[in-house]
């Protein structure tokens, strides 16, 4: 028995429609490129984007915040340590003047001290203070009236910047800051020269010391080592 299978019919219908006359719009509709929208994607990247600035300005803030907490810092301790030193080194220079006008050589007359810049004077006082200085180095160092055993001599080289240098100095009109200098080293200086023999016992390394802290309480008192910017 032969069975004779129809081939598919092209007018069929959908819903009533024949496939034949929906099938010119289904291929037109094939051939559009319409764009295709992502929403997943758009919707991730506006959340990416959203997040990226609002973890800058938070990290900027935070930034912000550290760097001044580190200022207030920084001042409060520069306020802390300006206090401290401040009474300190207003005691210092009341006792350094105080002692230094009791002991140390001064102007012999009440009137204003004649030995201003500029006035013979003061030029004497100047070349006195430093010629001391130079020689009690030439004595301490055993080039003058050298001998070999510790003498008189080598003993007052080693005290002429106290005993010589600093009165000459002090004994001239000299600004503010070069007389606390001198207050200063005149209370320096005889610690150094009774401290420094327990360990060297030489003359010249005493005469020495006392010449590095002359050279650096003029440079504190003076500014000689600060930056300019």
């Amino acid at each position: 028995m032969n069975t004779f299978i129809s081939p598919p019919s092209t007018n069929r219908c959908l819903c009533g429609v024949p496939y034949s006359f929906l099938s010119p719009l289904r291929n037109n509709y094939a051939n559009l490129n319409l764009p295709r929208f992502h929403s997943t994607n758009l919707f991730s990247h506006s959340l990416v984007r959203g997040t990226l600035p609002a973890r800058a300005t938070s990290d900027e803030l935070d930034t912000q915040t550290v760097t001044e907490e580190n200022d207030v810092e920084e001042n409060a301790n520069k306020d802390i340590s300006s206090s401290f030193s401040a009474p300190i080194d207003k005691e210092l220079k009341k006792v350094a003047q105080k002692t230094a006008a009791t002991f140390a050589p001064r102007a012999s007359t009440a009137s204003k001290n004649p030995a201003v810049p500029g006035t013979v004077l003061y030029t004497v006082f100047e070349v006195q203070g430093y010629a001391s200085m130079l020689l009690g180095g030439a004595l301490s160092f055993n080039l003058v009236f050298p001998s070999d055993e510790p003498d008189v001599w080598r003993l007052m080289g080693m005290w002429s910047i106290w005993m010589f240098t600093i009165p000459s100095l002090r004994a001239r009109d000299c600004s503010k800051n070069e007389k606390e200098a001198l207050n200063y080293l005149f209370l320096l200086i005889p610690l150094l020269n009774v401290i420094i023999p327990f360990f060297l016992k030489s003359f010249a390394v005493v005469w020495s010391a006392d010449v590095v802290a002359f050279l650096g309480m003029y440079a504190w008192k003076f500014g000689w080592l600060q930056r300019t910017d």
